[in-house]
């Protein structure tokens, strides 16, 4: 598991006093100020977010260090990281995006379906994008209960019962 998380993203600025529209990946979008400070890939930190509204696509944000419109433009797509100790503890059934990526998909019988590439939402559910050995395509499981009765984040590994021909080469002969 990695000791940071993706909580949210810059949408870019919002009017021209250096404020941002904000997209939160959290299960309570505001909840993304009380994880502060905030963290890039590239290794900036902001230590202070102040939610200021709301638009039809997420939030608008102060956010320490950023004064002007050029400054909120240039971080149009960032991604912003949370330290996971700053986070809440989830529910034996939830699991954070970040520590499926990478764990090994196998079948009810044991055979290997693939590794976990992303965690995807499309606004229909939850989809794991799988790379499957000697495959060039990656493959879309979709994150339910019947289709991935088991999670185990100690063992590294997932159990996926997947539904009849999204693995056409398993064949029940």
């Amino acid at each position: 598991m990695t000791d940071r998380v993706t909580v949210g993203s810059i949408g870019g600025a919002f009017g021209v006093h250096g404020e941002v529209r904000l997209k939160s990946f959290c299960a309570e979008p505001a909840a993304i100020a009380d994880y502060a400070p905030l963290y890039t890939e590239a290794g900036q930190t902001f230590a202070q977010i102040v939610l200021t509204g709301q638009t039809n696509n997420g939030l608008t944000a102060r956010v320490d260090g950023i004064v002007t419109k050029e400054d909120a433009d240039g971080l149009k797509g960032t991604v912003l990281l949370a330290d996971r100790a700053n986070l809440p503890a989830l529910p034996d059934d939830e699991y954070y995006y970040a520590d499926l990526v990478g764990l090994t998909v196998l079948d009810t019988g044991g055979a290997t379906l693939g590794t976990v590439k992303s965690v995807n939402d499309h606004g229909a559910g939850d989809l794991l994008e799988l790379i499957v050995p000697g495959q060039s395509e990656t493959v879309l499981l979709p994150f339910t209960h019947a289709a991935v009765p088991t999670v185990d984040l100690a063992s590294g590994r997932i159990i996926a019962d997947p539904p009849d021909g999204l693995f056409p080469e398993m064949r029940d002969d």
